[in-house]
């Protein structure tokens, strides 16, 4: 396997601390220290969730559902940001490179789900060369089934918007609402075997400990 995401991650936090404009810096990162004193809330879906069949968008605006995509299978869906969030290309890459083949041998999709809009998931899919189908989730339908919908506070949004980013733009449902970085595995039912929410959007699920979930709970 590649480098563990945690040591990717820390590799560009270093370079955007050369890059990126101190004030927005220092923003970011006292939401991260706040995220993390905030953990995981309490109402997050445990594993026997049912998630809803929902609509979603794939990355050419065409209609889809969840179980269409998964196609009678179980899989691993990932949620993320959108294409904006370096981190989230980061662990995206990671997993195209990790966890496509071995899923594909267990015969699990892989699917990765955001609330932007479909020309974003287009984005990402061109820009980290991913084989796995990339989803909008309009309105955070599956966010908010999982509990991991949030939304930066005021300073948290203007130090984005100084950086360059319009949530009203980039997101399906024209508000800042993000998703917590979550993985989650579901059986071909649609039920959630294993969830891993990640509220401090710097960290991710690795590679490994998704594999070793797929095992234990749906093989």
């Amino acid at each position: 396997m590649s480098n563990p995401i945690a040591d990717q991650v820390a590799a560009l936090t270093q370079t955007m601390a050369t890059q990126a404009p101190t004030d927005a810096l220092e923003t970011l990162h006292a939401e991260q220290v706040d995220l993390d004193a905030a953990g995981v809330p309490a109402d997050v879906a445990a594993a026997g969730t049912a998630l809803p069949d929902a609509s979603l968008l794939d990355a050419h605006g065409n209609p889809t559902t969840l179980r269409q995509t998964c196609a009678g299978r179980h899989a691993v869906i990932v949620f993320y940001r959108g294409a904006w969030c370096p981190y989230c290309n980061v662990a995206l890459r990671t997993y195209q490179r990790d966890l496509v083949a071995g899923l594909n041998e267990r015969g699990v999709a892989l699917i990765a789900v955001s609330p932007q809009k479909p020309d974003g998931s287009l984005t990402t899919t061109e820009a980290n060369n991913l084989s796995y189908p990339v989803l909008s989730d309009p309105g955070n339908v599956l966010g908010h089934a999982l509990g991991i919908v949030t939304r930066p506070n005021d300073r948290t949004l203007d130090a984005q918007t100084s950086l360059g980013l319009d949530f009203a733009e980039i997101n399906a449902d024209g508000t800042p609402d993000l998703v917590m970085p979550t993985v989650i595995v579901v059986d071909a039912e649609g039920v959630v075997r294993w969830i891993d929410v990640h509220p401090n959007y710097t960290t991710r699920t690795e590679p490994v400990q998704i594999i070793e979930a797929v095992s234990q709970t749906v093989g």
